[in-house]
């Protein structure tokens, strides 16, 4: 499993909490300490959150679960795409939409419109609208696509979300509550990490320290993806052995 490196957690700028009147009390225990009026991170507080995290999500995917990352704020929407784009996880990079999770079947019906206007381009239907319908078809579908895109293959609830700012995300957090769904969250110190399942505290504002702690956490998803490959292929094998060995025995008869 990928481990995190307190020298590295200290380049990226994970340190750097908000401003001491802004503070959450209940982020009291990853606080090392207040300067010039800003919060300091505990970074081994910090590197061990971080790795218990990694933990929970590499047993996970390993299992063939999917994790849903969530982060709408400037500063980490593109981290956050080029991250989960790279796992094949789903992402939520623009305004979440209200009963993304408790009201899904609502979402998949609006993804299946998606793909039907797909269709349409597809097999000629598109072309027998009028210019004006096909303008707005265009417009349905460009909408659907930034809002919904990144989730077009997501059949089923995650099994679990990845979220960068909850305060931010707090719709997301609570709908993954009210579900079960366990909620992975970059804690600042000015929220409240009761919220959340696995802490990771963090500076959550900066692209660098986001960056850098998301690494983290896709190279644990990946070995948990590789481990998932590797157990499938065995089963694989073991299998047309098993056949192999049936039908030796049946020759044999």
């Amino acid at each position: 499993m990928a481990k995190a490196n307190v020298k590295d957690l200290l380049e990226a700028g994970v340190h750097f909490g908000h401003m001491t009147r802004k503070w959450n009390p209940n982020m009291a225990p990853y606080i090392f300490m207040e300067k010039n009026g800003i919060h300091i991170v505990d970074l081994h507080k910090t590197a061990v959150k971080l790795d218990e995290a990694c933990t929970a999500l590499e047993k996970l995917t390993s299992a063939g679960k999917k994790v849903l990352f969530v982060a709408t704020k400037k500063q980490a929407k593109e981290v956050v795409a080029k991250h989960a784009a790279e796992l094949n996880m789903p992402y939520i990079t623009e305004r979440w939409p209200g009963g993304m999770l408790t009201n899904f079947v609502t979402i998949r019906k609006a993804v299946k419109k998606m793909n039907s206007i797909d269709k349409m381009k597809k097999d000629g239907t598109f072309e027998t609208l009028s210019k004006k319908e096909r303008l707005q078809v265009d417009r349905q579908r460009a909408n659907l696509e930034k809002n919904l895109g990144s989730i077009a293959d997501m059949v089923r609830l995650p099994s679990a979300i990845f979220v960068v700012d909850i305060m931010r995300e707090h719709i997301a957090v609570t709908e993954a509550k009210k579900l079960g769904i366990p909620v992975f969250g970059i804690v600042d110190t000015n929220s409240d990490p009761r919220k959340v399942d696995f802490v990771i505290p963090g500076n959550d504002d900066a692209s660098k320290s986001i960056d850098m702690l998301l690494s983290v956490v896709s190279e644990s998803i990946k070995e948990g993806l590789s481990q998932r490959k590797a157990d499938k292929e065995k089963s694989k094998e073991e299998g047309e052995k098993v056949s192999a060995d049936a039908d030796a025995d049946f020759d044999a008869e």
